[in-house]
């Protein structure tokens, strides 16, 4: 990891969030499309909280939710991909507290592959740097995109650890888990 917790890939630079992402998430991360599986669009109050939390988190020794920059000089913000503690009260106890990955792109960056090549850059991390011998992955089945993602990525389906999520609406359950084992030497 690079100084102050920003990862580089080829074609991006996955930098800690601040403060000043929040105009930037409220406007092209909290929309109908981005967050259509993962709860809809959310009040600004709960985007800020949930943006303050990421960013003190990240320093602390909590979550990693990383901002994804254009490593073109342009500045361009395309989305976020972090590692998180799974925590869902609904999922099977052998989930809970184990580290899971995720990401969401803005609109306008999809089908370019940088929501792929971040979730390497992270999981580079995450098996290099933090040593952990696996990251789970969730979606659902009414989430192709993701599922599709999954697969691409290396992550093998868990189906026994599927479950029913009340947060989510029927047609986003059941949560399916996956797993992708860190590479061996």
């Amino acid at each position: 990891m690079a100084e102050g917790g920003t990862l580089s890939t080829t074609r991006l630079i996955l930098r800690p969030p601040v403060a000043e992402d929040l105009p930037w998430v409220l406007e092209h991360m909290n929309t109908p499309a981005v967050m259509a599986h993962l709860g809809g669009v959310r009040a600004e109050d709960a985007v800020a909280e949930s943006l303050a939390d990421d960013i003190a988190a990240f320093h602390t020794g909590g979550h990693q939710r990383w901002t994804v920059w254009l490593r073109d000089g342009s500045e361009t913000r395309v989305g976020r991909v972090g590692l998180f503690h799974l925590r869902s009260p609904a999922a099977p106890e052998a989930l809970r507290g184990q580290r899971e990955i995720g990401w969401t792109f803005a609109e306008a960056h999809w089908g370019k592959g940088y929501a792929s090549e971040a979730a390497e850059g992270a999981l580079g991390y995450a098996f290099g740097v933090l040593g952990l011998p696996c990251v789970y992955g969730q979606t659902s089945d009414s989430n192709v995109a993701s599922t599709r993602m999954m697969q691409r990525l290396g992550f093998a389906r868990r189906a026994a650890l599927d479950y029913v999520d009340p947060d989510y609406p029927p047609a986003d359950n059941p949560t399916t888990v996956w797993l992708r084992e860190a590479p061996r030497d």
